[in-house]
């Protein structure tokens, strides 16, 4: 039986895939292009989300299939930057800690590696209990000032993306406002003009996720990915989005059964979802809960090279 139970720990401040050929190419801005001899498979789009407070982000790239050498893993989340309010300028803000930043400014060997493999990489960005938070903002011009910090952080690491968690904004906290219908349509719309290429997700929880659409305008389809946020369940992104887009599935590796972890996977491919999401791929060997869910998306086991 399924258990709804959010593992996900916040620690001190605190995923186009389908059933088509892994996307692979130059990362923009990164000087990085991925390998052009590198295996392509074919099945829905893997994501992992990495808890780098403990783990490092290139456990991601030491899964590969038996069968035809292709990732396991196509896109890998830096988990997680923080949105922070500032009040001395009441105004929200960008922040780093030290082990996101340990990542970022280490690129060249803690990033491109990734991306030379054919790894997108995005980074996640959630609340950090001080009441800011992406469903807040108070006018247009607020959310556009922080859609450019994202923009400019994307362009200066050279990543993939971004992703959004609303979770842990506490909103009302010093003095902040609560949400409101307006602040994740101006956030989303300025981020997608600033990076018409990059990815955009949506970890599908809190209030931004509940307000996609304001004043006639609809952001669900500047979203490349939505997923279920619940780990060890199924349930299905209520976005506007193709199922090639989605994730119902989601599980935690070493946590959610590998039965379950299979079902699931089972069941994205039945029904024809085109992305499986996964939480805190750690430094184990973590090859017997990883080829659960491959055997069924991509009908090969997973190799883990240390």
């Amino acid at each position: 039986m399924f258990t709804l139970v959010r593992r996900k720990v916040r620690t001190a401040a605190l995923a186009l895939s389908t059933a088509a050929t892994l996307l692979v190419g130059a990362t923009a801005a990164s000087g990085a292009p991925a390998d052009p001899a590198a295996p392509v498979k074919q099945g829905p789009t893997s994501v992992a989300y990495v808890e780098v407070n403990n783990n490092s982000m290139l456990n991601v790239g030491k899964y590969t299939l038996a069968n035809g050498g292709g990732n396991v893993f196509d896109v890998a989340v830096i988990f997680a930057a923080n949105i922070n309010y500032d009040t001395g300028t009441d105004k929200a803000y960008l922040y780093f800690n030290d082990n996101v930043r340990r990542v970022l400014d280490n690129v060249a060997t803690q990033i491109r590696p990734l991306q030379q493999k054919g790894i997108k990489v995005l980074l996640s960005v959630l609340g950090n209990h001080q009441g800011a938070g992406f469903a807040n903002f108070p006018s247009q011009q607020a959310a556009s000032a922080f859609a450019r910090q994202l923009s400019d952080a994307v362009a200066e690491y050279g990543l993939d993306g971004v992703d959004f968690d609303d979770e842990y904004a506490e909103y009302g906290t010093n003095g902040t406002a609560q949400p409101n219908d307006s602040s994740f349509v101006h956030l989303v719309t300025a981020l997608r003009a600033n990076m018409p290429d990059k990815i955009i997700s949506l970890y599908n929880i809190g209030p931004a996720a509940a307000r996609l659409s304001y004043g006639g305008v609809d952001i669900s389809s500047d979203f490349d990915y939505a997923w279920n946020p619940y780990y060890g369940t199924w349930q299905v992104p209520g976005i506007a989005l193709p199922k090639s887009q989605l994730s119902p599935a989601a599980m935690e590796i070493g946590r959610t059964s590998r039965g379950t972890a299979a079902d699931l996977a089972r069941r994205t491919v039945d029904e024809g979802y085109g992305v499986y999401l996964t939480y805190n791929l750690d430094g184990s060997d973590r090859s017997a809960d990883v080829s659960a869910f491959t055997r069924e998306l991509y009908g090969s086991d997973a190799v883990y090279t240390p």
